[in-house]
């Protein structure tokens, strides 16, 4: 097959808010050199009803929807289904690269489909590692196996690169270039939309201590959670000055727990899953967050706010070493003893804000543009790829 000319074909595949909101920025700086590069944009369907909102704040055009979304289904369904129907995309439009993102099962799904056409895949936010392959599950797993489908690593740190090098990744196949999470969150705070749900909740919570949670993962589910929420309860109930805001995800094991925990409490307030937008302002009104969330642990020190981590371990040390976070590990009683070292007049949380963004500093997207259009418009370049990949 001879080598393409320009434009190149960048095929993106995304399926899930995290990928939406991380891979904007990337896809925005591709359809700005139109001379280099020609976008196709996949949307898998992983996540149905809270995807297309983000699609829309992020302005991403759609080509083609694999609509995978289907109730109750399992990781390997998903996994059956993207690489059904993703395959006849891919043999159609031929791409010079797929891009994908992190660890969810849409990217590692795509990668393989992908690495079966002999398409080179970049893989955004590449070398996260929490040490566990159960926690968090399946995305520990995911991205690890992403990673020796990869040809392109994109790695947010020098952390990150050093891992992959430790694991015999090529050094001139990885390229640190912070992550794009900074570059929407920059562009969302820019904005200034008007917000008149979390308005309210801010002018209720006027002068408070404002706390506010996030708790979803499946390691947080039944007693941990029971007794995470128990123990914010409790801390709301000894501190007046102090204000709790959950915007509880929509499944019903978090929304059983939260109702019968939280509730009737004049100072705590659970509200239905919140839009991006209104979801980062309110973290930047926020005393504190607590969150067993990934994405939280990067939006935290990009807004210079103290994070209590619901998790046994991280795949993000960064954002401990700089000081922002701390972990706080599955034992609730540990959680409250952090609450209450938190609201203390010496405590650490004083400090957050002084110290650099571990994860970039808002350019992420703009770097990795350019160096796929080195990349593909380099020497070295081998048409579509099909001749050598990390994994041959």
């Amino acid at each position: 097959m001879s080598i393409p000319k320009s434009p190149h074909k960048i095929l993106t595949l995304f399926g899930t808010r995290p990928e939406v909101i991380k891979l904007a920025p990337v896809i925005r700086e591709l359809e700005g050199r139109p001379q280099i590069f020609r976008t196709i944009n996949v949307a898998s369907g992983q996540h149905a009803e809270l995807f297309h909102p983000f699609v829309r704040l992020f302005d991403i055009r759609i080509d083609h929807n694999l609509e995978i979304m289907r109730e109750n289904q399992t990781p390997n369904q998903v996994c059956a289904r993207v690489l059904s129907e993703f395959e006849p995309i891919l043999a159609q439009q031929e791409p010079d690269l797929l891009l994908v993102q992190g660890d969810t099962t849409t990217a590692m799904a795509g990668a393989l489909t992908a690495f079966h056409r002999r398409i080179p895949v970049g893989h955004v936010e590449a070398g996260l590692r929490s040490g566990n392959v159960l926690s968090p599950y399946p995305e520990e797993m995911n991205r690890r196996l992403i990673t020796r489908l990869a040809t392109y690593h994109f790695a947010a740190t020098e952390h990150n690169r050093e891992t992959l090098l430790q694991e015999g990744i090529a050094a001139d196949s990885i390229f640190v270039t912070g992550n794009p999470v900074v570059d929407s969150l920059n562009a969302i705070l820019a904005r200034k939309p008007r917000l008149p749900r979390i308005e309210e909740i801010l002018s209720s919570t006027s002068g408070m201590k404002r706390i506010v949670l996030t708790t979803h993962r499946r390691e947080s589910f039944g007693e941990i959670m029971e007794g995470n929420l128990r123990v914010l309860r409790r801390f709301v109930e000894r501190h007046d000055g102090v204000a709790l805001i959950f915007p509880v995800h929509l499944n019903p094991a978090v929304v059983e727990k939260a109702k019968s925990i939280l509730s009737e409490h004049p100072r705590i307030h659970l509200t239905s899953p919140l839009g991006y937008e209104e979801f980062v302002f309110l973290l930047s009104q926020a005393w504190l967050i607590v969150s067993d969330s990934g994405g939280v642990q990067e939006e935290a020190p990009t807004l210079g706010k103290p994070l209590l981590i619901l998790r046994e371990n991280t795949e993000r040390p960064e954002a401990i070493q700089s000081g922002v976070a701390r972990l706080v590990g599955g034992d609730p009683l540990r959680l409250e003893e952090m609450l209450e070292e938190a609201i203390g007049d010496e405590s650490w949380i004083t400090k957050v804000g002084k110290t650099e963004n571990p994860f970039g500093c808002g350019d992420s997207g703009k770097r990795i543009c350019q160096i796929l259009e080195s990349l593909v418009t380099g020497p070295a370049w081998k048409g579509h790829g099909r001749t050598q990949t990390n994994a041959d």
